[in-house]
């Protein structure tokens, strides 16, 4: 489980290798975004666009209820 906003600001080349790696070492990739619930979001910023290929959900983090969908997600 990764929580960030995806605003990562260094080599996307560098993340794509990352997240295939922990792909492979992974039973699955969930990747929680406090600024997913945001009107309008999309995954755009650089870091989020190159991530998102390579989870298995990509879910809201920004609240009570966004966590225990989360523990849903998780218990799948």
């Amino acid at each position: 489980m990764i929580l960030s906003d995806g605003w990562d600001r260094g080599d996307p080349s560098m993340l794509d290798e990352q997240m295939l790696r922990l792909r492979r070492l992974a039973h699955r990739v969930i990747w929680v975004n406090p600024l997913k619930v945001t009107p309008g979001y999309a995954p755009l910023a650089r870091g989020m666009a190159t991530a998102l290929p390579h989870l298995d959900a990509f879910v809201e983090g920004h609240s009570i209820d966004a966590i225990e969908r989360l523990a849903a997600e998780i218990s799948r």
